[in-house]
């Protein structure tokens, strides 16, 4: 035994190694981001919104819907609302503003415009146009609190913003890339921490603007971590940080440039203090079909807008007011600041920390599924699945994501092949003994065989046991008068009563001798309890066969009666027989005593004898009396006989008196006082049996004593 449970053992860490190896190979590799898209939703369905908006470091100016339907805007080309956006890039920024980004790209200005316009270009006519702009670029970018936007690598080509524009900020400086990094799946879930421009390295956008509003350079470590401010950022991809998205309703402040615009033109000083004093500003495109962005945030979003607080303007119905799987590409980036200014990027395990868990998880279910039923251990998948992706859910809350795919398909792996294993190969031994044992082993016997993992010793093994030998009393005289049919007809009853007893209580019938029944007690399963159990289904049958000669249709009125004897001590269990035919059954003196205790009973007329042996291993459960001595055939040794009464507590105060009464009169007859015994006898000799038949025994020797040599025990023939 183990010897097969150091093999299961093996198995099971071969079978999770394996398993959790190819959960963490590339061909799940897009489950890993699924896992972090899950695991954002659950944790806004259990927890919600875990910060205020009102705290965030980040806000955006949203070039929105309203915007596009808002005089000045309403009908004109974005080139042409430099002028606006520059008033309001100079209230944000006086308003105390730590640093502006621009999340949008001006290629283009209509001063450079080659449209024909009469005899001279449109550009010509509006040559002048960008200046309150650039005016507010230069302004800002002296003090450090403008960044624009470019896009790098685009169809070959970097997208710029406008000449004068890179001028006016001074050109690289206060220009950064607006790339996102995006997945195999075409998910954002990272972004890129730098860019390599003209051969320098240059931060990307959100660690340029959180790295001002901080007042600290990003660092690069020799380890290749970058820390910004002391915040060593956490890497899963190369140059990359995992975006950390809050999930559902927007957690970043959003206002509307018209809304905006018209309260600079107020002007309104006090509000653009108040909302945006020590903020980082994003100005980007919050629209419904421009820019947009499927992100690690796809199933828990919500409607985008302005919904802080307006200053000017009334507020209008969104015209993207639903929830879809993506989101505007400025709160990407804005996303991306906040996570570096409050320290929570995600922090992955990556491939060495999720191949140890999924190890771990499939060696746990491959370890339940050698351990229980095929049903049960599914069950114990599941339950372990979801406690460690409710465990994943509380993790990400600490900015920790867990691997979720890797171990929960390493865990299903595990189970399959287990499953497999265990039918094609650790099973079949336990296949065989059940195929062996069961036409005559009860299933309640076989599965709890199966379960001890101690199969018996196939050829033959000593077992301590009880042996349990019934008869029926008298069957010759009655059988004889009964039709055959009907004779089957009543002993398939009485067997299939006395059998279905016999098993409930733990014991298996070993064979059927015509009306006989051998049965026995610790073998072939360990039962420590085996005589008690006997003594229990000894009891029982009694009782059943008395509710069978009053009710039983197939007994035809008659009155059976059955003659058990029970006996404890070691025998010889196990498939006996030939190779090609055998009986698991039990052998020896044991057995043999058994059935000579049965047959006592018919010299002291009673139903149930048990020897000393089984008294002994049963005594405290049950209320018994002494029979007396007896030397039986084939045994020079005598054995004390005993007659179970009842369970313990359970025996009625008739049983208690004759007990009593009988003891003191069997002590009577072993002293040599016949007198003594026979008076006592006597007292209880009409109700019992046995006190009838010592009385006899008493009287003659009363008158008549015995010679010296005699011994108060009965020789039975």
């Amino acid at each position: 035994m183990g010897r097969i449970v150091r093999r299961n053992a093996v198995v099971a860490i071969i079978i999770a190694v394996t398993a959790a190896v190819i959960a963490a190979s590339p061909a799940f590799g897009l489950l890993n981001g699924i896992s972090i898209d899950a695991l954002t939703a659950l944790r806004w369905r259990a927890f919600g919104q875990t910060r205020d908006p009102a705290s965030s470091p980040v806000v955006v100016v949203a070039i929105d819907e309203e915007t596009y339907r808002t005089p000045p805007f309403a009908g004109t080309p974005y080139v042409t609302w430099t002028r606006e956006i520059g008033r309001v890039l100079t209230a944000v920024v006086d308003g105390g503003a730590k640093v502006v980004g621009f999340d949008i790209v001006f290629p283009t200005s209509i001063e450079q415009s080659e449209i024909p316009f009469g005899d001279e270009t449109l550009g010509a006519k509006v040559r002048g146009f960008d200046r309150d702009f650039l005016r507010a670029l230069a302004l800002a970018s002296r003090a450090g609190k403008v960044v624009l936007g470019q896009m790098q690598q685009h169809q070959e080509y970097p997208i710029l913003p406008e000449q004068g524009q890179r001028t006016a900020v001074g050109q690289g400086a206060n220009i950064r890339a607006l790339n996102v990094d995006t997945d195999r799946d075409g998910i954002v879930r990272r972004m890129p921490l730098s860019f390599s421009v003209d051969g320098a390295i240059v931060p990307s956008m959100p660690v340029e603007l959180a790295s001002r509003a901080l007042g600290a350079a990003p660092e690069p470590g020799p380890d290749g971590i970058v820390s910004l401010g002391g915040y060593r950022i956490p890497v899963a991809v190369p140059n990359t940080m995992t975006l950390n998205f809050e999930g559902g309703s927007e957690d970043i402040p959003t206002y509307s440039l018209a809304d905006l615009r018209a309260c600079a033109e107020k002007p309104n000083a006090e509000f653009f203090r108040r909302h945006f004093g020590g903020k980082i500003v994003l100005i980007g495109t919050v629209l419904d079909t421009e820019d947009r962005k499927i992100t690690s945030k796809r199933f828990a979003t919500a409607p985008e807008g302005a919904r802080a607080e307006r200053c000017a303007l009334l507020a209008q119905p969104a015209a993207n007011a639903f929830a879809r799987d993506s989101i505007s590409g400025v709160y990407v980036h804005a996303t991306a600041v906040n996570n570096l200014i409050h320290r929570d990027a995600l922090t992955e395990f990556g491939f060495a920390g999720g191949l140890t868990i999924a190890i771990i998880f499939a060696a746990l279910i491959a370890s339940a599924a050698l351990a229980l039923p095929p049903v049960a251990a599914t069950l114990a998948y599941l339950g372990l699945a979801v406690m460690w992706t409710g465990a994943a859910t509380l993790a990400l809350t600490q900015a920790q994501a867990l691997p979720l795919s890797e171990p929960l398909i390493a865990g299903l792996l595990a189970l399959g092949a287990t499953i497999a294993y265990r039918f094609a190969i650790a099973d079949q031994d336990k296949r065989l003994l059940r195929q062996s044992f069961a036409l005559y082993l009860a299933p309640e016997v076989i599965e709890k065989l199966m379960a001890s993992h101690k199969p018996p010793v196939l050829g033959g093994e000593l077992r301590n046991i009880t042996a349990l030998f019934s008869d029926v009393a008298g069957f010759s005289s009655f059988s004889e008068a009964m039709a055959p049919g009907e004779l089957v007809t009543l002993m398939n009853t009485y067997l299939t009563a006395m059998t279905d007893i016999i098993e409930a209580h733990g014991g298996f019938v070993d064979k059927y001798i015509g009306d006989a029944i051998v049965a026995v007690f610790g073998a072939p399963l360990d039962d420590p309890n085996h005589a008690a159990h006997a003594v229990r289904a000894a009891l029982a049958c009694r009782a059943r066969l008395e509710e069978l000669d009053r009710h039983a249709a197939a007994f035809k009125g008659q009155k059976l009666s059955a003659r058990i004897g029970l006996n404890s001590g070691e025998a010889l269990v196990g498939n006996i027989g030939s190779h090609r035919r055998f009986n698991y059954t039990a052998m020896g003196d044991t057995v043999n005593l058994a059935s000579r205790l049965e047959a006592a009973n018919k010299h002291f007329t009673t139903t149930i004898i048990a020897s000393e042996a089984t008294v002994s291993l049963a005594n405290a459960a049950f209320a018994w009396r002494e029979l007396g001595s007896i030397r039986v055939k084939g045994r020079n040794q005598l054995v004390k006989v005993f007659e179970p009464l009842a369970a313990a507590g359970e025996e009625s105060i008739e049983q208690k008196t004759r007990a009593a009464a009988y003891a003191q009169a069997l002590a009577c007859w072993r002293a040599r006082d016949f007198a003594g015994a026979a008076q006592r006898f006597a007292a209880i000799a009409e109700t019992d049996p046995p006190s009838a038949l010592f009385l006899k025994y008493a009287t003659k020797f009363a008158k008549h004593p015995p010679g010296p040599d005699w011994e108060p025990v009965t020789t039975l023939e």
